[in-house]
């Protein structure tokens, strides 16, 4: 299965586990970190992860260690981590919830899209089962979050996302926005502000050279994007030019 790589869902800077007290939560922390590293069941180094959530080198291959004596990942030394059955199901149970609560935070509740990830990152480990079943039914089960990422299901199944990367377009091709991950609030705001929403049409019209930002059309006009941003962006590439305005935007 293909796992996403969405930061937005592991990037946020957290106390040590020493002071949270929550050794349930440091658990649910990391196996959600290996499922978004992973890729085509790829091995994560523990570096990759250290660097992933912000912990020293050797805090993250002891409680490697630990997930591994209880079955939930499977490590060699020097050749990475992966998740178990087990893991995996723990760790799309958990993104379910992170997802599922992000999406009712907007709709029900108003957040904005850049508000609701720190709200998420703590509500999803102390929201039960029934609590964020109840919220889906509330919003019709829906199957992307805010944000355009897939909502794992409540058996454990998740969407392979196939769509390329801003970055990637070359220069004149026509896309539409479908995922935009990030946890840093305020880059989302700036992307927000530019209408980089779900559903958006954006057209490629020049990379600058070495790495440089890209210039693009979005609601007719015309921006500059850094490369790092594009590379958030995930978009499906169009034949033909799609309609003006957007397919829908967060509210």
């Amino acid at each position: 299965m293909r796992t996403p790589d969405d930061p937005r869902l592991s990037g946020a800077k957290r106390p040590p586990e020493s002071a949270s007290g929550d050794r349930s939560r440091a658990v649910e922390d990391y196996l959600k970190a290996i499922c978004m590293l992973q890729s085509e069941g790829a091995p994560v180094s523990t570096s990759a992860l250290a660097q992933q959530l912000d912990r020293s080198p050797a805090s993250v291959t002891n409680m490697v260690k630990g997930l591994a004596e209880r079955g939930l990942v499977e490590h060699e030394p020097y050749r990475g981590v992966k998740l178990s059955a087990a893991g995996e199901r723990e760790a799309l149970r958990i993104i379910r919830r992170h997802r599922v609560i992000e999406a009712y935070l907007i709709q029900r509740l108003g957040y904005a899209w850049d508000e609701v990830h720190a709200e998420a990152e703590r509500l999803e480990h102390a929201a039960s089962d029934e609590l964020v079943e109840r919220m889906a039914a509330s919003l019709g089960h829906p199957e992307m979050d805010p944000h355009g990422s897939p909502i794992p299901t409540a058996d454990g199944e998740l969407a392979e996302r196939r769509h390329p990367t801003l970055d990637t377009l070359t220069a004149g091709t026509r896309a539409i926005v479908r995922e935009v991950s990030d946890a840093d609030e305020g880059r989302l705001r700036y992307l927000a502000e530019l209408g980089m929403y779900p559903g958006t049409g954006v057209e490629v019209l020049e990379h600058e050279p070495f790495e440089g930002p890209i210039r693009i059309r979005i609601d007719g006009e015309e921006r500059v994007l850094g490369r790092s941003l594009a590379e958030v962006v995930r978009v499906e590439p169009q034949e033909d030019e799609p309609e003006s305005g957007t397919e829908g935007e967060a509210t």
